[in-house]
């Protein structure tokens, strides 16, 4: 099933350039992880602490859009630079749970939206990269099927609060696209159990 994780080759294409610069001036693929979690706990604080002021709204799919780049620059140091340690493998899966649950879970205190949506996407988007990785763990590979991967979950969480950023009353509408997600994530999460099995 098609996933915006697909256009990934594309987009590491973009990076190249900037990241043997990186690689050029000693920054590791650990430091570029790390960067994307300190981000990601910042901004998600931002949302939390302001209930959803529209500022950290509309300005979330710009965090996201980094995020995604230095997730793509940190594999890319770690694979064509010479970068990968067993940490570095833990520290970007790892990374990646903490940076979604930092970013989506301030969703339930701002007002109109239900917590309990908010609370099953987050658990579902966990589930959907434990059955990720589980895929390389039986000794099989690191299954990124669709339809809610990682990048498509930034995409409609990204939108939705670009949606709500630009003052749009969040009412039953928001509900409807977290339950949306997490039964698209739920669907992921089977589909990577099948895929990592087959």
């Amino acid at each position: 099933m098609p996933t915006i994780y697909d256009l990934k080759p594309a987009f590491q294409s973009v990076l190249r350039p900037i990241v043997r610069v990186l690689a050029n001036r000693g920054i590791t693929a650990n430091q570029i992880t790390l960067a994307a979690l300190g981000l990601s706990v910042v901004w998600g604080g931002l949302i939390a602490l302001t209930k959803g002021a529209l500022w950290t709204l509309w300005m979330l799919p710009i965090v996201l859009f980094v995020r995604m780049a230095l997730n793509a620059i940190d594999g890319m140091l770690a694979k064509e630079h010479d970068m990968k340690s067993d940490l570095g493998a833990m520290l970007n899966e790892m990374g990646d749970v903490l940076s979604d649950t930092a970013l989506y879970l301030p969703f339930a205190m701002i007002e109109g939206v239900l917590p309990l949506w908010v609370t099953l996407f987050v658990i579902a988007s966990i589930l959907t990269e434990t059955a990720g990785i589980l895929g390389a763990v039986i000794g099989k590979t690191r299954r990124y099927d669709g339809p809610m991967g990682k990048s498509d979950r930034a995409f409609v969480i990204g939108s939705t609060a670009l949606v709500l950023g630009l003052g749009v009353t969040p009412h039953i509408w928001v509900n409807g696209v977290f339950m949306i997600a997490t039964i698209l994530a739920s669907w992921t999460v089977l589909r990577r159990c099948q895929k990592g099995l087959a």
